[in-house]
């Protein structure tokens, strides 16, 4: 039966326009089984927010010619909310357009208590109260990272359906999204670890684990020196990490940006970080 399932849901997300939810379990997620919360999905200036994710899944933005290239995207919003177009559906169009195949990822999140509004992630974000906000995201915060390991084990293992070479899977991320990259990265098997990583503008104080892999990882790391969160320094803590391992590392840090910059067009040199990516993706020959 779940062999089924995955097979049907592979065949709607190749003949579907290539922009299908694929579940990324086959009934409820293994950890949150009494979540019992509707997903609420809410119109922003920046798009698509998305909240109280109980059922993990990856959206497939396949290009018209796959270049075997894939990076599952992974959202930020503090592990309460996804900033779904913003850091998602937008940045995976760009990198389809280069013939990367793209994968949103809607992981597990944080549900905000009515009856505790003085809990309300984004009161904690605005007092920078990182310390209660990391105490509530604790439970969460494996759960999504489980969600990050189950997806690069579903794209590898459907790799061929996809045209998609399995060694050369990558792992990006904004903010709480970032974080979930290195905890990805950072705890993977064999079977789960990606190719290369790409934390944007992460926040370091909740990743998971610490150890960098012995396999050749390269990192691409983005942020601005402005950021107003103060993670400007996470970034560069991440970058020395991987120097000190020996691994391929890049970093970005713009001298203005803030936090959040994504797909945002703001007249200035951080508008164009995508394409220093697609630089780097050249360099290591992970597209032409």
């Amino acid at each position: 039966m779940k062999k089924t399932f995955a097979t049907l849901a592979l065949f709607i997300a190749l003949y579907s326009n290539a922009q299908t939810v694929i579940p990324l379990y086959n009934g409820a997620a293994p950890g949150s089984e009494n979540w019992n919360w509707e997903e609420k999905q809410i119109k922003a200036d920046i798009g698509s927010i998305v909240m109280d994710v109980s059922h993990p899944s990856l959206t497939a933005f396949v290009p018209s010619n796959p270049n075997g290239t894939a990076v599952i995207i992974a959202p930020g919003g503090a592990f309460h909310a996804l900033a779904f177009d913003h850091e998602g559906t937008e940045v995976a169009k760009r990198l389809n357009a280069k013939g990367i195949t793209a994968f949103v990822l809607k992981y597990r999140l944080a549900h905000d208590d009515p009856a505790h509004p003085e809990n309300n992630f984004s009161t904690l974000l605005q007092n920078k109260n990182y310390k209660k906000l990391d105490s509530i995201n604790a439970a969460v915060v494996p759960l999504a990272m489980q969600d990050g390991l189950t997806a690069v084990k579903y794209v590898r293992q459907h790799a061929a359906d996809y045209k998609i070479d399995p060694n050369k899977i990558g792992f990006m991320g904004f903010s709480a999204g970032g974080t979930l990259t290195m905890s990805v990265v950072y705890s993977a098997t064999d079977d789960t670890r990606p190719n290369f990583v790409a934390p944007i503008y992460a926040y370091e104080g909740a990743i998971i684990g610490s150890t960098v892999p012995t396999a050749t990882t390269p990192i691409f790391i983005c942020a601005a020196s402005d950021d107003d969160l103060g993670f400007a320094t996470h970034s560069v803590h991440i970058y020395l990490k991987w120097l000190e391992a020996n691994q391929p590392a890049e970093l970005h840090m713009y001298e203005k940006g803030k936090h959040g910059f994504g797909t945002k067009h703001q007249g200035i040199p951080v508008d164009t970080w995508m394409d220093r990516f697609t630089d780097w993706l050249t360099m290591h020959a992970l597209i032409k």
